[in-house]
Formats: C-alpha cells, sequence, structure tokens
C-alpha cells in the first residue's frame, strides 16, 4: 500500500483547509516525544515504531508513521516522505525538516520538532487563523535563517491559505528584504483601508481584500522602521500568536568543572614543589621515581 492509498487524497474529506483537530494533537504528541526521546541517544527509526503504539488508531497518523520509518530506513532521512504525503503534511512541514536534516547548515531538528510541535498544537486548539499561521511561519523563517524564496514558496502552498493569501505571499517572498516588513502587513490591512478614507483617500491597493484586522495593522504601524522580532512579540503579547521556539544554549558545566579539577590539581602539585624548595633548599625528585626495576 503506497503513502497516496493509506493517507487522505484531494478529493478526501480530511484535506481542504486543514486536517481534523484530533489529527494535529496527535502530530503535536509525536514531535514532541521524538524530540525528547531523541536526547536519549535513541535511534530515530526506533522511536517512530515505538511511539506509534500511543498514537490513536483512529487516525492518519500510524500509517503515515510506517510510512516515515521506511523511508528513514532506506534513505536515512524522512522529509522525502514527507514530500511525497503533501496531503497530511504541508510543504512548510517538510520544508523545516529537510533544512535540519541538510549537511550544509546548522538548522538543529530538536528546534526544527519543535517549530512542528508548536504549530500542529496552534493548529489543534481552534483558535488558528491564517494571520497566526503566516506569522509563525514567517517567524520560524526569519529567527532560523531558513531562506526566504523556498520558505516563503512552501507557506504559499499551505491549504489553509486561499488565492488572495497565496498571491500576497508570493508578493511578500519578491519584496522582502526591499520593503520593511511591517509595511507589508499594514497596507493589507483593515487599518489602513480605514486610515486612507478617514483622510478622504482611496486606498492605493484598492480592490484586494484586507487579509489582516485593525489590530494587527495598528500593531503594524506602531512597529514599522523597527527590528521585525519587536513586530513578531507585540503580535505575540496582543493577539495570543503563538512563539516561535529558539534554541536552547547547550549546557558545558559538565564538561567544565572537570577540566577546572584538573586545573586545580596541577596548581596544588606546583605550589607544593615551591614551597619544598624554598624550605630545604632543593626539590626532593626520589618521589617522582618509579619502583625499581630487579635486575634480570
Amino acid at each position: 500500500m503506497s503513502a497516496s492509498d493509506s493517507l487522505p487524497d484531494a478529493d478526501s474529506p480530511q484535506s481542504g483547509p486543514g486536517l481534523p483537530a484530533e489529527e494535529y494533537v496527535e502530530q503535536a504528541h509525536l514531535f514532541r516525544t521524538l524530540g525528547e526521546r531523541m536526547r536519549q541517544h535513541m535511534a530515530v527509526q526506533e522511536l517512530l515504531i515505538s511511539i506509534k503504539e500511543e498514537i490513536l488508531s483512529t487516525t492518519r497518523l500510524p500509517m503515515a508513521m510506517d510510512f516515515l520509518a521506511a523511508e528513514l530506513k532506506l534513505r536515512g532521512a524522512f522529509s522525502t516522505a514527507m514530500a511525497k504525503m503533501p496531503h497530511y503534511f504541508t510543504a512548510f512541514q517538510t520544508y523545516v525538516v529537510a533544512e535540519a536534516e541538510a549537511d550544509r547548515g546548522k538548522f538543529d531538528l530538536a528546534v526544527a520538532l519543535k517549530i512542528l510541535e508548536r504549530e500542529a498544537a496552534y493548529r489543534a486548539s481552534g483558535t488558528a487563523t491564517p494571520q497566526g499561521v503566516f506569522i509563525f511561519q514567517f517567524e520560524c523563517l526569519c529567527r532560523n535563517r531558513l531562506g526566504y524564496d523556498k520558505g516563503l514558496e512552501a507557506v504559499a502552498l499551505d491549504p489553509l491559505f486561499d488565492d488572495d493569501w497565496r498571491q500576497w505571499i508570493l508578493t511578500v517572498r519578491r519584496q522582502v528584504g526591499i520593503i520593511d516588513f511591517a509595511d507589508l502587513i499594514y497596507v493589507r490591512s483593515e487599518r489602513y483601508i480605514r486610515d486612507r478614507l478617514r483622510q478622504g483617500l482611496p486606498p492605493e491597493n484598492e480592490g484586494k481584500p484586507a487579509l489582516f484586522g485593525d489590530r494587527e495593522g495598528r500593531i503594524a504601524w506602531a512597529n514599522r522602521r523597527k527590528e521585525p522580532l519587536l513586530l513578531f512579540a507585540a503580535l505575540h503579547r496582543q493577539l495570543g500568536y503563538p512563539a516561535v521556539p529558539r534554541q536552547e544554549p547547550i549546557d558545558q558545566t559538565p564538561e567544565i568543572i572537570p577540566a577546572l579539577l584538573r586545573r586545580v590539581e596541577r596548581l596544588e602539585t606546583r605550589l607544593r614543589l615551591v614551597e619544598e624548595e624554598q624550605t630545604h633548599g632543593a626539590i626532593d625528585l626520589t618521589k617522582f621515581y618509579g619502583p625499581p626495576k630487579e635486575n634480570e
């Protein structure tokens, strides 16, 4: 049975703007548990097999995990398997995992799994909106330097976005870095339309629907010409959009303490030798001799 046979197809009720909430709940559990148990230095293939027993059998995720495990065994990566299941895993999910598995990059798979977990939990909450999902995905690209060209192309393929959203996302893809990101949000918000009408001016993008609400537009206007991360933080605080997980610094304490102890021991040995030389005028080297060898 192929992946297309076991998972929702384009005409299935499971596809469309998104999967059922229970699918996202189980996805969040998979990504969270996989990330936690990977710290125990267990093989990902074995983890997929064991975690599968915890997943609800009424969802399609167990069948997807079988395909992931098989692809991991065959190719050593599971982003290629996700790419073959576009009706279950979004293009953004596939892109994030592919970037984490790439040898050329420094993007950690542990961070990628946290991103997928948080996005799935947000979609499962029932409060996910196209605005919130887009801001979350764009911030992931920004914070982790995953590349706007291919990244935004993957974002635009999300079934949650309609044609108006896709056209705008591809416009952002062309203009990001040239036009301030806060301005890109503001001119497609209800706040911009109201400001122009209050000034007696027609909107410059007349005929194009507003993709963001009044509050998003106000926050974007307040953060123009500022660091984009400040805009993201304000959206998190004001609108409850999910925050992007960050890579935790590596705790080097277990490695530093033994090294410091060895250096302290060497310093103590040197001080004893100096004290002995000052007291007796010479250093007794016989203590450093090994046991005498027996004559053959």
